[in-house]
Order: C-alpha cells, then sequence, then structure tokens
C-alpha cells in the first residue's frame, strides 16, 4: 500500500494550541497536568488532569453554535481549522464529495449530556435541550465539521478506546489509497474533565490517586509508577495522496507509511501479559510500511503507566526489534499532559512527525528509575537525533492494539 502525505497539522491539547507552540511546549519537557480547577473535583479519587482553559481565544465558532455542541466537538472544530489553514486550503475549492473525516474518540462529549440530564429530573423534558440527543454522541465531532465546512464525502467515527483516533487515521490512510477521496481530515478529540466522565475514568481501574504532586504523577516504565492521568483536547491533520499534494504544491510534513491492528481477545480490560498480539500488529505495521525494524529511528510509546500495560508493551517491543531496540530512542510524551484517551494516538503521531521535523527526540518525564533495561528511554530532556522514520503504538482496553508507521517528508 502506498504512501499517505501529512499536509497540516491542527493541535488542541494542555500544552498549547496550534503546532508551534505545542511543539515549544513539548520539546522543553514542561509539564501542564494540575489539579481540576474546572469544578470541585474534591471528592474523586483521582483529582488531576491536563486542562484547556483559553480555547475560546483561538475559537472562530459563533456563540450560537457553542450553545448546540460538547467542547469535544469544540476542540475537533478549533483543531479542524487549525489543520487546514495549516495545509493551505481553502475548502471553497474543494469537491465535498471527495474530502471526508475519519475521528476517533472514547467516550463522547459528557459535559453537555450531564447538564441536560440534571436539567431533565429537575424541569422534566421541557428542561432538556433538544440539541442534547446529537451533542454527546461519539460521531458528533464528525458531524459538526462536516457540517461547518460542508463536507459530504465518506466518512467514520471510530470507538475503540485509547486507540481510537490512530485506528482513524490507519483507516483513512487506506482509503485514500483507494482512491475514494483527494483528502481527509483525520485523527480525534477527547473531552474527559467534567464530573460524570472523570467519574467514569475513574472506575477505569488505571488513573493515579497521587493527587499531592500534579506533574509528577504520570510516570510510565517508571518503577513508582501509579497509573495515568486524563487529559483534554484534539489532533487533526490533513492527509492527501502524495501526487495530489504535490501538484497543489502542498509542505509535505510527514508520510503514513504502514499500519497495523490486532486484539489480545484475553479479557475485558486488561491486555494479554506476553505482548504477542501487540508484536503482531507491530509487524504488521512494519511490513505493510516495507520497512526493517532496525531502520526505526523513534518509538512512540503507549505508556499507560501501569504494571502490565508497560509490561506487556516492553515484551512486545522486544519480539519485534530483538538485539535491536537498546538503539533506538524511545519515550511517551503524553506524560506532559495527559493521555487524551481516545484522542491519545493522533497527538501522538502528530508529535512524531514534528520530531522528524526537527531532529528532536521528545522526553517521558518523570521517569527516573525505569522498569526495564534494554530499551533506551529518553526521560527528562529532549534528545538531538535525526530520524526518518517513527512507530507509534496505541492500545485499547480489552487488548486492542494499534501501530503506525510515519516517515520524514
Amino acid at each position: 500500500m502506498e504512501k499517505i502525505a501529512v499536509t497540516g497539522i491542527g493541535v488542541v491539547s494542555p500544552s498549547g494550541i496550534g503546532k508551534r507552540q505545542f511543539w515549544a511546549n513539548i520539546k522543553s519537557g514542561r509539564s501542564f497536568i494540575k489539579e481540576i480547577s474546572r469544578f470541585d473535583a474534591l471528592r474523586y479519587p483521582s483529582r488531576i488532569a491536563g486542562q484547556i482553559d483559553d480555547l475560546e481565544k483561538y475559537s472562530h465558532i459563533s456563540e450560537r453554535l457553542l450553545k448546540k455542541i460538547d467542547a469535544f466537538s469544540h476542540m475537533a472544530l478549533v483543531a479542524s481549522e487549525l489543520a487546514l489553514q495549516d495545509a493551505g486550503i481553502d475548502i471553497k475549492n474543494e469537491d465535498p464529495n471527495l474530502m471526508g473525516i475519519f475521528l476517533g474518540n472514547a467516550i463522547g462529549g459528557w459535559l453537555y449530556a450531564e447538564t441536560e440530564l440534571r436539567d431533565l429530573y429537575l424541569e422534566g423534558r421541557e428542561g432538556v435541550s433538544p440539541y442534547m440527543a446529537s451533542a454527546w454522541f461519539p460521531a458528533a465531532p464528525q458531524g459538526q465539521v462536516s457540517i461547518y465546512y460542508g463536507i459530504k464525502g465518506f466518512s467514520k467515527t471510530v470507538v475503540a478506546d485509547r486507540a481510537g483516533s490512530l485506528m482513524a487515521l490507519g483507516y483513512a490512510r487506506k482509503v485514500l489509497c483507494k482512491n475514494k477521496l483527494n483528502m481527509i481530515l483525520g485523527g480525534g478529540m477527547e473531552a474527559p474533565v467534567s464530573p460524570y466522565a472523570l467519574l467514569c475514568c475513574n472506575t477505569y481501574g488505571a488513573l493515579s490517586v497521587n493527587n499531592q504532586n500534579p506533574e509528577a504523577v504520570y510516570r510510565p516504565f517508571d518503577r513508582q509508577r501509579s497509573g495515568f492521568v486524563i487529559g483534554e483536547g484534539a489532533g487533526i491533520v490533513v492527509m492527501e495522496g502524495v501526487q495530489r499534494a504535490r501538484q497543489r504544491g502542498a509542505n509535505i510534513l510527514g508520510y503514513i507509511s504502514g499500519y497495523g491492528t490486532s486484539c489480545d481477545g484475553v479479557d475485558r480490560i486488561n491486555p494479554s501479559s506476553d505482548g504477542k498480539e501487540l508484536a503482531r500488529a507491530i509487524n504488521t505495521a512494519l511490513e505493510d510500511a516495507k520497512v526493517n525494524p532496525r531502520d526505526i529511528d523513534y518509538i512512540s510509546l503507549d505508556g499507560l503507566a501501569v504494571d502490565i500495560w508497560d509490561d506487556s508493551e516492553i515484551n512486545a517491543l522486544k519480539i519485534v526489534f530483538g538485539d535491536a531496540l537498546p538503539g533506538i530512542p524511545a519515550s511517551c510524551p503524553k506524560s506532559m499532559f495527559g493521555n487524551l484517551l481516545g484522542a491519545s494516538g493522533a497527538l501522538d503521531m502528530i508529535i512524531a512527525i514534528l520530531s522528524m521535523e526537527h531532529g528532536l527526540v521528545p522526553p517521558t518525564l518523570n521517569l527516573e528509575d525505569p522498569v526495564a533495561g534494554g530499551i533506551d528511554y529518553v526521560s527528562q530532556q529532549a534528545r538531538e537525533r535525526k530520524i526518518n522514520k517513527c512507530l507509534v503504538i496505541s492500545r485499547g482496553r480489552g487488548g486492542i492494539n494499534a501501530a503506525l508507521v510515519v516517515e520524514k517528508a
């Protein structure tokens, strides 16, 4: 299968809005995890998160529309606009029937739903907004982006827990390779920093409840790990066929060249401890990209900071890379801004593309005492390195595995 060009990047994250601000904070290794301030989270076991506090400053969305949509759709609209601007695309010049939207998320839009359900019980059905039904469900951002830009082509929303957005990107590549569309907006968004969504995440069984020092809590692959920290945001990219991108003189930022997915089929929540199925997904992605494991210059880790998840990820990497693994730098940059659940894979891929552009491997924060030897963890601060090919790993509950290979332009 052929490579697909990434020609525009849109980021909405706790580490920054827009790729320049985002990358500046990522390469500096700054943490943006803090106590939740949006509502009183004192009674929650885990009450820290990566939050976005200034989305309105960047928003092109009317107040009228904002009253009809949840925050995760708002983030998707802002990220889509940033991606299109970065790609130099004027929607009016595109055939709407040949444009698609492929997005992933895990839990939908609950801030809007919570408010309306409260009104339902207090005021009866008259108190519920008619937009409730179209605001919360997982495909709402796809619908809102479609309406806003008049996009009418084949589109999909993928709900696969934390693996959702990476799977959406892999699916989008396959569709573009079949020449069904000219262009796709691909990625994901998540807005779990709301009372009910936070409650659901706290029943996940994997969140850290160490709230005393928020910036030091998320520590994937460290012996003192205690679970992950949630974050909110969106990462959306413009994807096009290479020939089309070159014909229109686009600035190609990177290529998506390989994709693989598999399922462990062991437990409804936890992965298989042996990592064999994750290894199979990685090998499938490498074979799809026609890349030898030794050609990978950087590995973007899933890094849930939970024993069975981190250990099985390490096992998978050892299966795939063997004695070449110690020579490949690996990191988990989401430790700076939180795990964006269904949007995490898209942000990881965007970081990988920016890493290749700038020749810099982003760090894993708080990784002071690694759980396993034989892996070249990049920790605390970024490391200069020429990067031509990256592997991005994303996983979800129930043993969902996804892997993407991206290459330098």
